[in-house]
C-alpha cells in the first residue's frame, strides 16, 4: 500500500508538472503537452520511479545486513530481513507496473488493428531489440535485462534451500547488477532526468549512500569467511585476488561518482532554448 500511495504522489507531481509546462518531458516531446491524451504514460513514469525508489531502499536494506550494522540502527537483524523482502517484492511489482502501463501507452496510440497493435507493444516492450528506434534501441534492452533478472533473483529467496545457501548467496549479490542496470535506464531514457540539472545530479548524489556502504561490507563483511584474512588463511590466492579486486573497484566507484558530482560532466544533455524543440525520435 505504502508503494501504491507513492506511486500516485509521484504521478500527481509528473501529470501537474505537463500541465504547468514545467517538466522536461515537454522539451524531449512537445506533443504530450495533452496531458490527458497520454496519462498512461505519465503512469508508466510514475510506477518507473517509485520502483527506482524501491530498488534503492533494498538494496541499502541488504548491504546493511550484510556488512557491518550501525549501532544507531534501530532495527534488529530479524525485522532488517523482513523489510528487505518486502521491499523486494514490491521492486519486482513496480518494475513489472512500469512496464505493463508502458505497453498499455504504446496499444493505446497505435493506429493498426487491436491484434496488431497489441502484438507490437508486447514485442518492443517485452522483447530485447524489439524496440529499434532512438535512445530506447539501447535503454529499452537495459531495462528489459533489470526486469528478468529481478524476477527470479528476487524469488529465489523462497527456494534457497533447494539451490543450496553458498549458491544462493553468490546469486543474491546480482542484485547489484539489477539496481545498477535500473539507474543506467533511467538515465538514458527518463524524460525527466534527460538534460543536465539538479534533478538528474539528485539521481547520481542517491548513488554516493550505496557506493559507501558496498565499500564498507566489502572491506568489513559480516561473514568472517569473506574477508581477505579468511581467503589468505586458506591459501586461495584466487579467491584472494577476487576480493581484492572487487574492493578495489568499490573504491574506484566511490571515487567515479564523486568525480561526477563535483565536475557536474553527468552525461545529461544540454537543454536547448525555449522556442527549440527536440524531435520526438531522439527518445523514441
Amino acid at each position: 500500500m505504502v508503494a501504491l500511495a507513492i506511486t500516485a504522489v509521484v504521478f500527481v507531481v509528473i501529470y501537474l508538472r505537463i500541465r504547468a509546462k514545467t517538466s522536461s518531458t515537454l522539451t524531449v516531446m512537445p506533443f504530450m503537452a495533452d496531458a490527458g491524451a497520454f496519462w498512461l504514460y505519465f503512469v508508466s513514469q510514475a510506477f518507473g520511479w517509485s520502483a527506482l525508489l524501491w530498488a534503492w531502499g533494498t538494496v541499502v536494506l541488504g548491504l546493511l545486513m550484510s556488512g557491518p550494522r550501525p549501532r544507531w540502527l534501530p532495527l534488529t537483524g530479524p525485522r532488517l530481513e523482513r523489510l528487505h523482502r518486502t521491499t523486494s517484492l514490491n521492486t519486482i511489482a513496480l518494475i513489472a507496473a512500469h512496464a505493463l502501463f508502458f505497453a498499455a501507452e504504446l496499444i493505446r496510440h497505435d493506429t493498426d488493428s487491436w491484434y496488431g497493435r497489441t502484438w507490437t507493444a508486447f514485442v518492443e516492450t517485452f522483447v530485447p531489440g524489439g524496440y529499434d528506434s532512438g535512445t530506447g534501441a539501447v535503454a529499452i534492452p537495459v531495462g528489459q535485462a533489470a526486469l528478468y533478472l529481478a524476477i527470479p533473483l528476487g524469488l529465489l529467496f523462497y527456494v534457497r534451500h533447494r539451490v543450496g545457501p553458498k549458491t544462493w548467496r553468490v546469486l543474491h549479490r546480482c542484485i547489484l547488477v539489477i539496481y545498477v542496470l535500473s539507474v543506467w535506464h533511467t538515465l538514458l531514457y527518463g524524460t525527466n532526468v534527460w538534460y543536465d540539472g539538479w534533478f538528474r545530479t539528485t539521481v547520481w548524489l542517491l548513488q554516493l549512500p550505496i557506493a559507501a556502504l558496498f565499500l564498507i561490507r566489502m572491506l568489513s563483511p559480516a561473514r568472517r569467511s569473506e574477508r581477505l584474512a579468511a581467503a589468505r588463511a586458506a591459501g586461495s590466492r584466487t579467491v584472494w585476488a577476487l576480493r581484492l579486486t572487487v574492493r578495489i573497484t568499490a573504491v574506484a566507484v566511490l571515487g567515479v561518482l564523486l568525480a561526477v558530482l563535483i565536475t557536474g560532466r553527468d552525461g545529461g544533455r544540454a537543454e536547448p532554448p525555449a522556442d527549440t524543440t527536440s524531435s520526438h525520435t531522439d527518445h523514441d
